[in-house]
């Protein structure tokens, strides 16, 4: 197996929208995805690129990615937010998540940030223990606020 881990480019992001896809049919939520290429694209590409991201290549193919972008906390500085940690099902097991992991990891270091954030849905049994054996907090109490882009341009 060959592997490569590597800065996303723009043409990997037809891809990385599968990946997505498969996520949220894993997160029993696929109808919840409604970015378009072209917003994704620009999200991360455009004039003001939000996100970053390393891909991990199998043979050429992608089959998994961290997405991560800047957040500013008050109390703790800045961090990296991890967005998103995807590893195909077919590859999972393999060492791709730990790569990608380790690399956003590095990256906050390289970055001088006071730290990382994530989520995992508390179900994911896997996903938990894979955490924590970076000694990572899980925390509790903490619910999840949102307001849908109908909702902002309504109010």
């Amino acid at each position: 197996m060959q592997v490569e881990l590597r800065v996303a480019r723009v043409e990997d992001c037809p891809r990385l929208l599968e990946l997505i896809n498969e996520l949220a049919l894993f997160e029993k939520a696929p109808e919840e995805v409604d970015v378009t290429l072209a917003e994704f694209e620009d999200a991360g590409f455009g004039a003001k690129p939000v996100w970053k991201a390393f891909v991990a290549e199998v043979d050429g193919l992608i089959a998994g990615f961290a997405l991560y972008y800047v957040r500013y906390s008050t109390w703790k500085g800045r961090r990296i937010y991890l967005e998103d940690l995807i590893v195909t099902e077919s590859m999972r097991g393999k060492g791709l998540g730990k790569l990608l992991f380790d690399r956003v990891v590095q990256e906050a270091q390289e970055l001088n940030f006071n730290g990382m954030t994530w989520q995992v849905l508390d179900w994911n049994q896997p996903a938990i223990d894979f955490y924590k054996k970076y000694g990572a907090g899980i925390e509790a109490g903490w619910l999840n606020g949102s307001l849908s882009r109908e909702q902002i341009f309504t109010k």
